[in-house]
């Protein structure tokens, strides 16, 4: 499915944010990248969709060498490629429903993008997906009227109305409130189990990537540095992962991991 062989990424500064990184994601699976910021984790994760590029090794997603697309085949390629981040991008004066009819537009011919001509079915999909998400009952809501977690579902369900095979998420929970980021976690865990979509997802808080993610992958210095069953977490693998720096609710994790 993702295949990283020896991948580097040497930024212009000199600074590496990945370091000979070799690994294997197959597909269906959830893993969580965890590790302190600067680490590499959204190298990592940009990497697969190029919107960052490595500078050596090879990097393949379903046989496809990723570094070899360029022009409508890159674009076509990033299509199966879901991507959420932390800022949710939505429009916030246009409806639910039109945002996540947006994940439409590269597809469509250009006669329908100006006017934003939306077919029956486009519309359903669109529905399906909020639905999925569980906030079907929004889909005529302006988007800036939803709360922070409500509005994070409206980027996942666009993501969905994309039919993507990987769902790429980049600290999509770090602007929300602890009971909502478990929620949002939890439609992750729910998509990934019902629709067997590969989600790798960065995140700051390990209490929720060994709570919902089946894999974490640590990364420390651009380097992997643990790459395992979420079950397998313990203190020194924590420890090898965070060094001394460890984030806040990390040291209380100790006595329940």
């Amino acid at each position: 499915m993702i295949e990283f062989s020896h991948v580097s990424k040497e930024y212009s500064n000199g600074v590496k944010g990945l370091d000979d990184v070799t690994l294997h994601i197959g597909q269906g699976e959830f893993v969580a990248i965890i590790g302190l910021s600067g680490a590499g984790k959204s190298t990592l994760l940009r990497s697969i969709n190029r919107m960052h590029e490595i500078t050596a090794g090879t990097l393949q997603v379903n046989g496809t060498d990723v570094a070899s697309l360029n022009g409508k085949k890159l674009r076509s390629f990033r299509r199966g490629i879901g991507m959420i981040f932390q800022s949710f991008h939505l429009v916030g004066r246009t409806t639910v429903i039109k945002n996540v009819l947006m994940s439409k537009v590269p597809a469509m011919p250009f006669w329908r993008v100006v006017p934003g001509i939306f077919t029956k079915e486009e519309k359903i999909d669109a529905l399906e997906a909020l639905d999925k998400v569980g906030i079907l009952e929004k889909a005529y809501m302006r988007a800036d009227q939803l709360s922070g977690g409500q509005q994070q579902r409206v980027a996942l369900a666009r993501t969905l109305a994309q039919h993507p095979e990987i769902i790429l998420a980049d600290e999509p929970v770090a602007a929300l409130d602890p009971v909502t980021a478990r929620q949002v976690m939890g439609d992750f865990a729910k998509i990934n189990k019902e629709l067997n979509i590969t989600i790798l997802l960065n995140i700051h808080h390990v209490e929720l990537a060994l709570a919902y993610a089946e894999r974490i992958i640590g990364i420390r210095s651009g380097k992997i540095v643990f790459d395992g069953k979420a079950s397998s977490v313990d203190k020194a693998v924590l420890a090898g992962i965070y060094g001394e720096e460890m984030p806040e609710g990390v040291e209380e994790l100790y006595e329940a991991v």
